[in-house]
């Protein structure tokens, strides 16, 4: 994915990247369509849930790592299937002994298997532990500016909001208390959970999100492989309206052109 004109690169933790589109591994139905929508979505940066993928902790098995390189992805460890800071720690832990001392981690904690909300308060407690133990923490979290601003002050390197809940494919379902926490953040704010089409993610970045990660919006579409293409366009054109600054809204109409000078 090339850059924008005059835009700075995405950079979380002290690392820059082309792409504003973070994808996950999970849903889809082989190892080949994973590997062929995520060279289509342009990503670099790939999400992976520890507890549910082989890295390598299963000798014999299929290891992901073989369709995507970590010389060519920057993988992302997650801690989804956590419900307490002490199980979310400890899968951070194993991430970081797999993947040779790898630091940089997508932390979430969630409150119960039927909404996948996240559980704050268990959250913050997991990201004290993680950034005192040296790892670099882009963190799952719900919408509430309030919690972002005290997930950024622990020392997590991004905050990553809820638009809708995980895999419903509902949008962003309340863009007031995004811009809210865009307004107020002192680290990249990336939409995660929600996007359900290529529309979805433009709006994210129309808002001023510095990146957004999908799992289920590309790998459950009808044609993953093209959806994740659609993706890596509505990142792009989200990203280039959001800098060209969209015209106001108006309640009546102006003409498009002068009127000074018309025939008559």
């Amino acid at each position: 994915m090339s850059n924008v004109r005059n835009d700075k690169p995405f950079t979380v933790a002290g690392r820059t990247f082309q792409s504003r589109l973070l994808v996950g591994t999970g849903k889809y139905k082989d190892m080949e369509e994973t590997r062929l929508a995520i060279e289509a979505s342009g990503a670099e940066i790939v999400t992976v849930a520890v507890r549910r993928t082989n890295l390598g902790q299963n000798p014999g098995e299929p290891n992901l790592l073989d369709v995507l390189p970590p010389d060519r992805y920057t993988i992302l460890p997650n801690t989804a299937g956590c419900y307490d800071a002490i199980e979310a720690v400890r899968t951070c832990r194993l991430a970081r002994e797999l993947l040779d001392g790898h630091n940089l981690v997508k932390l979430e904690v969630l409150a119960d298997q039927k909404t996948l909300f996240p559980n704050v308060i268990e959250t913050l407690k997991a990201a004290e532990t993680l950034v005192k133990d040296g790892f670099d923490v882009m963190v799952y979290t719900s919408d509430d500016p309030i919690i972002a601003r005290q997930l950024a002050e622990i020392g997590c390197c991004a905050v990553m909001p809820l638009a809708g809940l995980i895999g419903t494919g509902l949008g962003i379902c309340n863009p007031y208390n995004l811009q809210i926490i865009l307004e107020e953040s002192k680290v990249p704010v990336l939409v995660d959970a929600g996007v359900g089409t290529a529309s979805d993610a433009t709006i994210a970045m129309e808002l001023g999100c510095e990146a957004v990660l999908m799992n289920s919006a590309i790998a459950h579409a009808q044609q993953p492989v093209l959806m994740a293409e659609a993706m890596k366009h509505a990142i792009l054109a989200g990203r280039m309206a959001y800098l060209a600054g969209r015209m106001p809204k108006k309640l009546y109409a102006s003409a498009s052109s002068p009127l000074d000078g018309l025939i008559k």
